[in-house]
C-alpha cells in the first residue's frame, strides 16, 4: 500500500469534468431528443459533483461544507423540472410527427 494515494478533491473534480464533457459530447452528437436529454442530465450531474467537491471541508476548513451540497440540491430540483417539461414537449412532438428526431423540429422555430 505504499504507492496508493487517498482520494482527494482533485479526483472528484476529474470525474466531474469527465461527466461534463461526456454530456456535452452527447448533446452535440445525438439526433434523438431523449439522447440530448440524457446529455443534459450528465452535464448537470458533472456540475453537481464539482459543486460538492468545491464545497468540501478539504478546501475550506472554516465553513460547514454544506455550500456545495445546497447548490447541488437546487440543481437537482431544477433538473427534475427540466426533465418533466422536456419529456412533455417530446411526447407532444411525437404525437404530432411520429418521430423525436431533433432535425425534424424545424417548424418549432419562432
Amino acid at each position: 500500500m505504499i504507492g496508493i494515494s487517498p482520494v482527494s478533491v482533485s479526483h472528484y473534480l476529474l470525474v466531474g469534468a469527465v461527466l461534463f464533457v461526456t454530456g456535452a459530447v452527447c448533446m452535440a452528437t445525438k439526433r434523438n431528443a431523449l439522447g440530448v436529454l440524457m446529455g443534459v442530465e450528465l452535464v448537470l450531474n458533472g456540475a453537481n459533483l464539482n459543486f460538492v467537491a468545491f464545497g468540501s471541508k478539504y478546501l475550506r476548513a472554516e465553513s460547514l461544507g454544506l455550500d456545495g451540497q445546497l447548490i447541488a440540491l437546487f440543481v437537482i430540483v431544477l433538473a427534475a423540472a427540466e426533465a418533466a417539461v422536456a419529456l412533455a414537449i417530446a411526447l407532444n412532438f411525437y404525437n404530432n410527427h411520429a418521430t423525436i428526431d431533433v432535425d425534424q423540429a424545424n417548424e418549432l422555430k419562432g
